[in-house]
């Protein structure tokens, strides 16, 4: 693993475009600091940049250098979560341009995958984590699932859990609003 993780973490910071395993669904990834990976795979999914991708990180602590003003009441959920949770943070900051929602939010997960987790951390950058879909398509919940035009158009794909064909469900997702409100976007 340690290999693939390093091999992996040299195509992000070229600026390539991954296919990988998540905490969740395969997904499809880059270095979340760099505008012309991240508008690659909009181009990849064939999907319209209007609508927001989410981001992978290896630590909470990590959280305070992406977003202004983490609700403690994110920390408390991350913590007690007893399956993957994404967040919807207000205030992103020090990502590319374009994986920030119109209205200046982002989606992060801390993820407790151990590949996606030891990456996050290698690499130590946020990584750009989306299904590895067209637009539309369902969401792979394992590798032979995986359109055959996404494996074509990343740059590398990890040779990791590919046989594994234990089912997944993309993240539950929140959204953390003025004064700690909380909105449940996905159960």
């Amino acid at each position: 693993m340690e290999e693939e993780i390093k091999k992996t973490c040299e195509i992000l910071r070229q600026g390539g475009v991954i296919l990988y395993p998540t905490d969740t669904v395969w997904g499809i990834g880059c270095d979340a600091t760099n505008e012309k990976a991240v508008r690659r795979i909009y181009e990849i999914k064939k999907r319209s940049d209007a609508k927001s991708m989410l981001v992978l990180l290896g630590s909470a602590s990590e959280l305070e250098y992406y977003v202004d003003d983490v609700p403690n009441v994110a920390f408390n959920l991350i913590e007690v979560a007893d399956k993957p949770l994404t967040v919807i943070y207000s205030n992103a900051k020090n990502v590319a341009q374009n994986i920030i929602s119109d209205d200046g939010s982002l989606g992060i997960r801390i993820t407790n995958e151990e590949f996606s987790q030891k990456l996050c951390r290698k690499f130590r950058n946020p990584i750009v984590s989306t299904s590895a879909n067209i637009s539309g398509e369902p969401a792979p919940d394992i590798f032979s699932k995986i359109n055959d035009e996404i494996i074509r158009s990343v740059d590398y794909v990890v040779n990791y859990r590919r046989e594994d064909n234990h089912s997944s469900r993309p993240s539950s997702i929140i959204k953390i609003g003025a004064g700690g409100l909380i909105q449940i976007i996905r159960e």
